[in-house]
């Protein structure tokens, strides 16, 4: 299946982009571990079933130096011994946050909890925001059919550099 729509050749998909780019920026440039922001993007993306964000995280962790180990884990972090309490604080708000719609409660007060206990206001800001953009993000590719595989790591970097 071919992609639907080009975003970057629509003139307001264009703009949109490179102000969605730019809130994203902020987050990269946060005090939140930046394998904490790939893991999180990372396990959203699988939930939403989007292989374009899915092969762009896993490509910028892998160069960022996580490992392959942890990288095939995510998707059954709650399974494994690789990850820290405080990734998987992030995970499971991660996991929450994303599943909206398959709980009444959204966040419950336990990740919540484990999430405050492990990262400042700064921080938590920062996942949060993260949790809706990597949504967004991975709406906005599934709707138009975007195909994982061709992300080369750095990619978005370049594109941000454009601005």
């Amino acid at each position: 299946m071919d992609a639907r729509f080009n975003l970057f050749e629509n003139d307001i998909a264009s703009r949109f982009a490179k102000r969605f780019a730019g809130a994203a920026l902020v987050l990269h440039d946060s005090p939140l571990p930046k394998s904490v922001q790939e893991l999180v993007s990372l396990r959203a993306s699988q939930i939403n079933g989007c292989g374009h964000c899915v092969d762009m995280h896993v490509k910028e962790a892998a160069a960022a130096g996580e490992s392959d180990v942890r990288l095939h884990l995510v998707a059954v972090w709650r399974e494994t011994t690789v990850f820290t309490e405080a990734e998987r604080a992030a995970l499971a708000l991660a996991e929450e946050g994303t599943r909206l719609a398959d709980a009444h409660q959204g966040v419950s007060d336990e990740t919540w909890a484990l999430v405050r206990k492990h990262y400042d206001d700064d921080q938590t800001a920062a996942l949060v925001c993260l949790v809706g953009m990597i949504n967004a993000a991975n709406r906005l590719a599934v709707i138009t059919h975007q195909k994982g595989g061709s992300y080369q790591a750095g990619m978005f970097a370049a594109v941000v550099a454009q601005g």
